[in-house]
C-alpha cells in the first residue's frame, strides 16, 4: 500500500483503468461515447472492435492498439468541436487524455494545452474527493524514470 502525498499542480495525472474495473465500469462503452457521431455510427457495435494492427508512420512499428481509442486519437479529437469553451473541464481533460494516449500530464501541462480555468483549479478539481471518470493522479512510486 502506498503513502497518500497530497497531489500539486506538478503532479502527473492519468486515466487509470483500473478504477473502471474496480466500479464495474466499462471502459469502452464510455469511450465510445466521446467519438464524432460519424464514428459512433461506423463503430455501433463498439464490442466487435478490439485491438487493430497500428503503423507508427515515423518508426513504421507495428503495435496492437485498441479500435476504438485509435480511432478517436486519429479522428475525433482532431475535429474543432472535439474540446471547446462548452465541454465542462473534467470532460475535457478526459478527452485530452484520449486523444493523448492516456500520456501523464500535469495540471500546469494540462491548463497549456486546454487553456481552461488555471492550474490550481484544475488541481483542485482532479483531486477532490470526487474522482472523475477515472482520471487520479499516480503515485509516486509508478511514475516514470
Amino acid at each position: 500500500m502506498s503513502r497518500w502525498v497530497k497531489p500539486d499542480i506538478n503532479t502527473k495525472f492519468h486515466i487509470d483503468l483500473e478504477w473502471w474495473r474496480k466500479k464495474g465500469r466499462d471502459f469502452r462503452v464510455h469511450l465510445r461515447s466521446h467519438l464524432c457521431p460519424e464514428c459512433q455510427a461506423v463503430y455501433a457495435n463498439h464490442l466487435e472492435v478490439e485491438e487493430i494492427d497500428w503503423i507508427d508512420s515515423e518508426t513504421a512499428e507495428v503495435t496492437k492498439v485498441d479500435g476504438l481509442w485509435q480511432c478517436l486519437r486519429t479522428h475525433c479529437s482532431q475535429l474543432p468541436d472535439y474540446i471547446t469553451e462548452k465541454v465542462a473541464l473534467t470532460t475535457s481533460v478526459f478527452r485530452l487524455f484520449l486523444a493523448n494516449g492516456n500520456a501523464p500530464l500535469s495540471p500546469i501541462e494540462m491548463y497549456r494545452i486546454l487553456g481552461k480555468q488555471t492550474p490550481e483549479i484544475i488541481l483542485r478539481t482532479l483531486s477532490g474527493r470526487q474522482v472523475y471518470e477515472g482520471i487520479k493522479p499516480i503515485p509516486p512510486e509508478e511514475k516514470p524514470q
